[in-house]
């Protein structure tokens, strides 16, 4: 199984990264998470005859702008989208003129699905609300005898540790650097790896690091660094960093 981290950033695109979306490729299928402006990539890594699931975490715009990036491919067997209660609405109220182009006039087909009416799907996935300004859901996936947790957009919450028990891979946001006037709930180095330590969790990678906060690629490895002296095994994503689990 293999993780592509097509765009690390939070908010807004800059030289350091285009906002979050990260490609999880297993043997049977290809998992997307978030689709901001990273999505753009997708094509480099696709296997077009597996299928395509794209999990929203939330509808805050650095985290669905890439849809409109959607006229770039042409994907015959479409993409599932999973998202919170009230995406088939949302996203049938985004992808649509004046805004984009008209979700049944994609070249790729949507099939949108809310949270709370998942199909059967191939995989375990697992589902709790975070905390955030807006409704915003971490994702629990098993795969392959893999764990892996995918939670953006959160303070520090109860059902964060649920979802990151004995993962063998957390991945976690790192908007703030730590001293800022907190408006919105975020994590910073210290609160994600007192996360994935508490959770028992084996590997932490951060990511969604706010643009206007994380400017170089040295304040990332800084907050890596930081992490590091709570949970050693942390590493801070960048734009088309590549692992294996």
């Amino acid at each position: 199984m293999r993780l592509i981290f097509l765009g690390t950033n939070g908010w807004y695109d800059t030289p350091t990264g285009n906002t979050v979306c990260i490609l999880l490729e297993t043997q049977k299928e290809t998992i997307i998470l978030d689709a901001g402006n990273g999505l753009h990539k997708i094509d480099r890594y696709l296997n077009p005859s597996k299928p395509i699931y794209l999990f929203i975490s939330h509808f805050h715009l650095d985290h669905v702008v890439g849809l409109h990036i959607l006229n770039k491919f042409n994907l015959s067997r479409g993409i599932e989208v999973y998202g919170p209660p009230g995406t088939k609405k949302l996203l049938t109220q985004l992808i649509r003129q004046p805004f984009t182009a008209n979700l049944n006039n994609l070249n790729t087909p949507l099939r949108i699905h809310d949270q709370l009416s998942l199909p059967a799907l191939p995989f375990s996935v697992e589902s709790k609300k975070l905390s955030h300004v807006s409704p915003c859901y971490g994702y629990r996936f098993t795969l392959e005898n893999k764990t892996i947790v995918y939670c953006t957009d959160t303070g520090p919450c109860r059902n964060l540790g649920l979802l990151a028990r004995q993962a063998d891979l957390l991945i976690t946001e790192c908007a703030y650097k730590g001293g800022e006037t907190i408006k919105w709930p975020h994590l910073n180095p210290v609160l994600a790896a007192q996360a994935a330590q508490e959770a028992g969790a084996k590997k932490l990678v951060l990511v969604h690091f706010d643009a206007s906060l994380y400017t170089t690629l040295k304040d990332r490895r800084e907050a890596q660094a930081k992490a590091r002296k709570i949970f050693p095994n942390t590493l801070a994503a960048r734009d088309d960093l590549e692992i294996s689990i």
